[in-house]
C-alpha cells in the first residue's frame, strides 16, 4: 500500500512512521522543506533510540526510513492508495488542499482527515466523490498510543468504512468507530476533565496542584489537568473546547474557562512556552510548585469532593454519547483508556461506583446550581430506574 501524509509536523510525521513501520510506502509532503528536513531528522533519532533500546535492529531501522519518501509536490502523492491529510485545524485550508488532492489521486483513493473535532462531512462536501472520504483520527505521539478513531461522514461509502478500519488496524491500533459529530469521542468525552476542574479552580475551591494531586492519587490519572493542559499547550486545547462549544450550538457542558482564555491570550501556553498553570525549567519539569499534602481529614474530604465531582461529569458525558449513539460502550471506554490513558472505561467506572451514585451525585450538582451543565443524561436516570448496568 502507497500510503500519502500530508503535513510534516509531530502528528503527521508520527503516523508516517506508523504506516511505514507495518509496511505500507509512504511519501511524506509538505510544502516547507526545512520542515520536512526536521521531519526526517526527528525520525532518525527515534530509530536510533529503538535500536538502542533492543526494540528494532538496524536492518529495521533502514527498512523503515527507506519506506518513507520526502516530497514538496501535492502532484507527488499521486499514485497513493490511501492519503491523510494532518494540517493545521482550519476547514477553509482541508477543505482546499482536499480538492486540489482529489485532482492528482486516483478514482479509488481514501482521503482522510485526522482533524480532531471538525465535521468529516463538511470536509467531504470539496470533493467530487465524497463519498471516498473519512475521518482517521490518531493521537499523539501516534507511533505509542494505541487509540484511533474512525469517523465515516454521511456520504462516507461502507467500502471505504471498512478498508479504512481494516487498515489501521492491520497498522496495530485499536479502532473505536465514531459518528461524525463534534469531538468525535475522545475529544467530546474529556472535556469535563479540563472543563470542570477550572470551574472548581475559579469557584476558589482549591488551586491547580491540589486538584491535579487529588485526581492522580484517588483516580489514578497519569497525569492531572493542569499539568495535561500545559503539556498539550493552552492554546491547543483552548481552541478544541472552543470548537466544541461552539459545534454544540454553545451547550453549557462545554463552555471554555475565561482562566484559560486569558492565560492562552498572554502567551502562557504551558510547557513550550514556559509558563502556563505552572512554571517550567528548561527541560520541562514544574518548578517553585508546592505539593499539596492530602493525608488530613480535612484535605482528604477536598480531594474526594473534587475527584468526584470530575469523575462524574466524564462519566455523564460519556453516558451520553452511548445514549446518542456516537459509539457503542466498547469503542467509549477503549477510546478513554487507548487514546488518553485513562485508567478505566468510564462506563465501567460508572458500574463500579455504581449508577444510583451517579445520577444521585449529578442531582446534587444540578439543585445547587441550577446549570444546564450539571443535568443527567437521560440514559443514566433510565438505568438507574431499571436498576441496569452498562456491563
Amino acid at each position: 500500500m502507497i500510503v500519502g501524509i500530508i503535513g510534516s509536523g509531530t502528528m503527521g510525521s508520527g503516523i508516517a512512521q506508523v504506516a511505514a513501520t507495518a509496511g505500507s510506502t509512504v511519501k511524506l509532503y509538505d510544502t516547507n522543506q526545512a520542515a520536512l528536513d526536521k521531519a526526517k531528522a526527528s525520525l532518525e533519532k527515534i530509530m536510533s533510540r529503538l535500536v538502542e533500546k533492543g526494540r528494532i535492529d538496524n536492518a529495521e531501522k533502514a527498512r523503515i526510513q527507506n519506506s518513507i519518501t520526502y516530497v514538496t509536490n501535492l502532484k507527488d502523492l499521486s499514485d497513493s492508495n490511501l492519503t491523510i491529510e494532518a494540517i493545521i485545524e482550519n476547514l477553509d485550508i482541508k477543505k482546499t488542499v482536499f480538492s486540489e488532492l482529489e485532482s492528482y489521486v486516483s478514482d479509488d483513493c481514501i482521503i482522510a482527515s485526522n482533524t480532531s473535532s471538525l465535521s468529516i462531512a463538511s470536509i467531504a462536501s470539496s470533493l467530487q466523490k465524497p463519498e471516498r472520504c473519512v475521518g482517521i483520527h490518531f493521537f499523539n505521539p501516534a507511533p505509542l498510543m494505541k487509540l484511533v478513531e474512525v469517523i465515516p461522514a454521511v456520504q462516507t461509502s461502507k467500502a471505504v468504512l471498512d478498508q479504512s478500519v481494516e487498515t489501521i488496524t492491520n497498522w496495530k491500533k485499536t479502532v473505536a468507530v465514531a459518528k461524525d459529530t463534534p469531538g468525535f469521542i475522545v475529544n467530546r468525552v474529556a472535556r469535563p476533565f479540563y472543563g470542570e476542574s477550572l470551574r472548581i479552580y475559579e469557584e476558589g475551591i482549591a488551586d491547580f496542584a491540589t486538584i491535579d494531586k487529588a485526581l492522580k492519587t484517588l483516580g489514578g490519572f497519569r497525569m492531572g489537568p493542569f499539568e495535561l493542559m500545559d503539556f498539550i499547550g493552552n492554546d491547543v486545547n483552548y481552541t478544541v473546547t472552543e470548537t466544541v462549544f461552539t459545534a454544540f450550538y454553545f451547550d453549557p457542558r462545554y463552555k471554555p474557562s475565561f482562566t484559560q482564555k486569558r492565560l492562552s491570550e498572554a502567551g502562557y501556553l504551558g510547557r513550550k512556552s514556559g509558563k502556563g498553570y505552572y512554571n517550567y525549567d528548561q527541560n520541562g519539569k514544574i518548578i517553585n510548585t508546592c505539593h499539596p499534602e492530602l493525608d488530613s481529614g480535612s484535605h482528604q474530604a477536598l480531594a474526594q469532593t473534587i475527584f468526584d465531582r470530575v469523575l462524574v461529569m466524564l462519566i455523564n458525558e460519556a453516558a451520553d454519547a452511548l445514549f446518542l449513539n456516537i459509539a457503542s460502550a466498547e469503542d467509549i471506554d477503549n477510546a478513554m483508556t487507548k487514546g488518553v490513558n485513562y485508567p478505566k472505561g468510564l462506563l465501567a467506572w460508572a458500574d463500579e461506583k455504581g449508577i444510583d451514585w451517579c445520577v444521585d451525585t449529578l442531582d446534587n450538582l444540578y439543585n445547587e446550581y441550577h446549570e444546564d451543565r450539571y443535568r443527567c443524561s437521560p440514559l443514566l436516570r433510565k438505568m438507574k430506574k431499571n436498576n441496569s448496568r452498562f456491563y
